[in-house]
C-alpha cells in the first residue's frame, strides 16, 4: 500500500470530516487515527455515509477484529461456547466499544458483556449522563466496581491502564479464565502475576515479549489491501467478521519454519501460548486480504471491476497446477509469465521445447519457473496411454490409438490432470470449441452427480456481474437438465464468494402464458428447489421481472427472489448463447468464461482468440475450482 500521513489541524469533528470529504477523489480509503469517543463514532458514521471509500478508524476496529479472532481460537482450546461465556472490559473508550460490538456479533450474548470506566461498572439506570454508545452495554446488574464484574467471569479485556487488576480478581474469575490485557506499554495485568493466581489461564497482552500478541498491525495494512482490491466502496461488518474468521483460522496452520526463525523459536504449534498469527508472518496479507475482498463481494459493496481482483486473490493463496495445451501459443506463454508473476498457479506448457524457448525468446518471455512437457517425447507416454486405453478400451479404442491420441495436447493434458500430475486444464486459445471440450469429455467425463456438462459465463458491468448459463453447451435441455445447470450455476457462483439469486428465464411471467416451454422453465424451477431449498430461486419469469426490483416487489411480491437476479439460466442454447454476446457488445460487459460446470475434475475452456489477461483470469478461475474440489475432497 502507498500511505502518507496527514495531520488536521483541529479537534472539531466536523473539521475532520469535511477534511477527509475532500480527499476522497485523491486517495483510495482513510484509516482514522487518534479520534477520542465518542467524537470517532461521529466521525466514521458520517463518512461512511457520505463517502464511496473505505473509511476505517484503527483505534476502534484494529483491536475488536485481532482480539476477536484470539477470542474464538481461546475458546476452543478451553472448550467453552461463545454464547454462554461472561465478558467484562476494562475501559470504555473507542477499542472497548467496538470490541464489544464485535464480541456481540461473533456470538457473545449483548447482556453477558460489562463495561467498566473510571466510575464502575456501566449498568442499568446508574446516575450521571451517559452517551448513547456506552449506553448499550448498561446492563441489569448488581456488580458496581471491576472487582464484583469479575467474579465468576470467562473472560477479561483490558482496554484501559496498567494496574487496573489485580490476581486477587483474577483469582475469582471462572475456571480456565481468558485475559486479554491490551493496554501499552503496560497492561492492566501482567503474565507472570496472572499465572501466580491462575494457572489454567490464557493470556495475550499488547506487547511484543509476551505470548499472544494482539497487534493493530495484524489488520488495517491487509484489511485495506482487501478493500482496495475489491473496490469496495466501505468497510461493513461483514469484511471485519471475514478478517477476523481468516486471522483464526491461519493460526491452526502448520508454522513455517521461516516464521519460527524471525521470533527466535524452534516451534511454533497452535494452543494456548500461540492463538493468533505473529505479527510478522507474512502469510497473513494471503488470508486476510483475499476474505476481506470475497467479503466485500459477497455482502454487495465491491464495485465490479474490483471482483476479478478478489479471485486472483483468492487464487493466490493456494496456487495449482494448470496444464495448457496450447503451449506454443505467444499470449499462452505471455499468459503463464503473467500467472507465475501473480502466484496464481504453476503453468505446465504442453509443446515442443524448441519452439516454445523460440517463441519465448522472440517475445522477450522468461521461463522462469514454467514448466514444459513435449507430448511427443514425454516420459509420462507410456503410463497415459495405459490410463487412456484402460479408459476408452470398450469405446472401441486400441492401445496403440491410445498413444496416437497422446499427440493431441488436448488429450495429453486431459490425462495429465485425470492422473493428478495437474489440477487443472485450460485450453481453446487456438480452436473450435467442440476440439477442446470432446477430449476432455472422453478420459475426464461428467461429475456423477451432474450428468451433464454446461457452460457458464461472468459478465462483468461498472457496477454489477451476472452469471449467463448454459451459453455453449446444451442445445435443448429438458427441465432436468436446466435444473443441474442452474444448481451447478449456484455451486460456483458460491465458490466465488457470491450469495447466487437465480432467475430462470422465459418468455412467460409466473403462469402467465401456457406453453410448454414456459412450463418447462417451471418444472426446472420445482425439481430445483426440492434439490436445495435454500437456494434462492424462481420462475419462469422474463427477463426484464428478472432484472428489475420494482417489477418483482410491484407485480410479483409472492416471488422468493426479492433482489435483482445475478445469475440468468435460459431455457435453450439459442437464448443463452446470443444474449451474453449482445449484453458484451451493446451492454459493455467484460466476458470471463465460459467457465465449464460439470466435469468431474477442474477442466475450463478459453474463448477462441482470448487475449492474455482474459486467459490469466480463467487461470484464476480454474484455480478456485481446483481449491474447491480438492476441500470438498477432504471433507468427510
Amino acid at each position: 500500500l502507498d500511505v502518507f500521513d496527514l495531520e488536521v489541524g483541529s479537534e472539531n469533528p466536523d473539521d475532520v470530516i469535511k477534511f477527509c470529504q475532500l480527499l476522497e477523489p485523491t486517495v483510495g480509503g482513510i484509516n482514522l487515527e487518534d479520534i477520542r469517543a465518542p467524537d470517532c463514532f461521529y466521525i466514521e458514521e458520517t463518512l461512511r455515509k457520505t463517502m464511496r471509500i473505505p473509511i476505517f478508524h484503527d483505534d476502534q476496529h484494529g483491536t475488536a477484529i485481532i482480539s476477536g479472532a484470539a477470542l474464538l481460537n481461546a475458546l476452543e482450546i478451553v472448550g467453552k461456547k461463545i454464547e454462554k461465556v461472561r465478558v467484562v472490559f476494562s475501559g470504555a473508550g473507542a477499542a472497548a466499544i467496538s470490541t464489544a460490538e464485535h464480541y456481540v456479533r461473533l456470538g457473545v450474548p449483548r447482556e453477558n458483556i460489562l463495561l467498566t470506566d473510571r466510575r464502575g461498572v456501566i449498568y442499568e439506570g446508574r446516575p450521571g449522563e451517559i452517551d448513547p454508545y456506552k449506553a448499550k452495554f448498561a446492563n441489569k446488574t448488581k456488580a458496581r466496581t471491576i472487582a464484583d464484574a469479575l467474579v465468576g467471569a470467562d473472560v477479561f479485556v483490558g482496554l484501559s491502564v496498567a494496574g487496573a487488576i489485580t490476581g486477587e480478581m483474577i483469582a475469582k474469575m471462572a475456571k480456565k479464565p481468558i485475559i486479554f490485557a491490551l493496554a501499552n506499554p503496560e497492561p492492566e495485568i501482567l503474565p507472570d502475576q496472572v499465572r501466580a493466581v491462575r494457572s489454567d489461564a490464557i493470556i495475550a497482552t499488547g506487547r511484543s515479549d509476551f505470548p499472544n500478541q494482539v497487534n493493530n498491525v495484524l489488520g488495517f495494512p491487509f484489511i485495506f489491501r482487501g478493500a482496495l482490491d475489491a473496490r469496495a466502496t466501505q468497510v461493513n461488518e461483514d469484511m471485519k467478521m471475514a478478517a477476523t474468521q481468516a486471522l483464526a483460522s491461519l493460526a491452526k496452520e502448520d508454522v513455517p519454519e521461516s516464521v519460527s526463525r524471525l521470533y527466535g523459536l524452534r516451534s511454533v504449534k497452535f494452543g494456548p501460548d500461540y492463538l493468533i498469527p505473529f505479527p510478522f508472518d507474512p502469510r497473513v496479507l494471503l488470508w486476510v486480504a483475499p476474505a476481506v475482498a470475497w467479503a466485500a463481494v459477497a455482502s454487495g459493496v465491491a464495485k465490479a471491476r474490483g471482483i476479478m481482483r478478489g479471485i486472483i486473490n483468492r487464487a493466490v493463496r493456494d496456487p495449482k497446477r494448470i496444464v495448457f495445451p496450447e503451449g506454443e501459443e505467444p499470449k499462452i506463454i505471455r499468459a503463464a509469465r503473467m500467472i507465475v508473476d501473480e502466484g496464481i498457479g504453476s503453468p505446465v506448457l504442453l509443446g515442443q521445447r524448441g519452439t516454445i524457448e523460440r517463441i519465448a525468446e522472440e517475445n522477450h518471455i522468461s521461463l522462469r519457473d514454467i514448466l514444459i512437457d513435449d507430448p511427443a517425447t514425454s516420459g509420462r507416454r507410456d503410463k497415459y496411454a495405459d490410463y487412456l486405453w484402460q479408459r476408452r478400451q470398450r469405446k472401441g479404442l486400441s492401445h496403440g490409438e491410445a498413444h496416437q491420441l497422446l499427440f493431441n495436447g488436448n488429450y495429453f493434458g486431459s490425462v495429465m490432470v485425470a492422473c493428478g500430475d495437474a489440477d487443472a486444464l485450460l485450453s481453446g486459445v487456438g480452436m473450435h470449441y467442440p476440439e477442446t471440450i470432446r477430449p476432455a469429455l472422453q478420459v475426464i467425463g461428467a461429475h456423477p452427480k451432474a450428468e451433464i456438462v454446461s457452460g457458464l459465463y461472468m459478465l462483468v458491468f461498472e457496477k454489477h456481474v451476472i452469471f449467463c448459463g448454459d451459453t455453449t453447451v446444451n442445445i435443448d435441455p429438458t427441465a432436468e437438465q436446466l435444473a443441474q445447470i442452474a444448481y451447478s450455476a449456484g455451486r460456483i457462483v458460491r465458490t466465488f464468494g457470491i450469495t447466487p439469486k437465480i432467475a430462470m428465464l422465459s418468455f412467460s411471467n409466473f403462469g402467465s402464458v401456457r406453453h410448454p416451454e414456459a412450463e418447462k422453465v417451471a418444472t426446472a424451477v420445482a425439481i430445483l428447489r426440492k434439490r436445495d431449498p435454500a437456494l434462492v430461486v424462481d420462475g419462469e419469469m422474463q427477463a426484464d421481472t428478472a432484472m428489475d426490483e420494482n417489477i418483482l416487489r410491484s407485480a410479483y411480491p409472492f416471488s422468493i427472489l426479492k433482489e435483482r437476479a445475478n445469475v440468468l439460466i435460459f431455457p435453450n442454447l439459442s437464448a443463452g448463447n446470443i444474449a451474453y454476446k449482445l449484453l458484451h457488445h451493446l451492454g459493455g460487459a467484460t466476458t470471463i468464461g465460459p467457465i465449464l460446470l460439470g466435469m468431474n475434475l477442474p477442466v475450463h475452456v478459453l474463448e477462441q482468440g482470448a487475449d492474455v489477461q482474459d486467459i490469466v483470469n480463467m487461470a484464476a478461475v480454474a484455480v478456485i475450482d481446483a481449491q474447491q474440489r480438492i476441500n470438498e475432497r477432504k471433507s468427510p
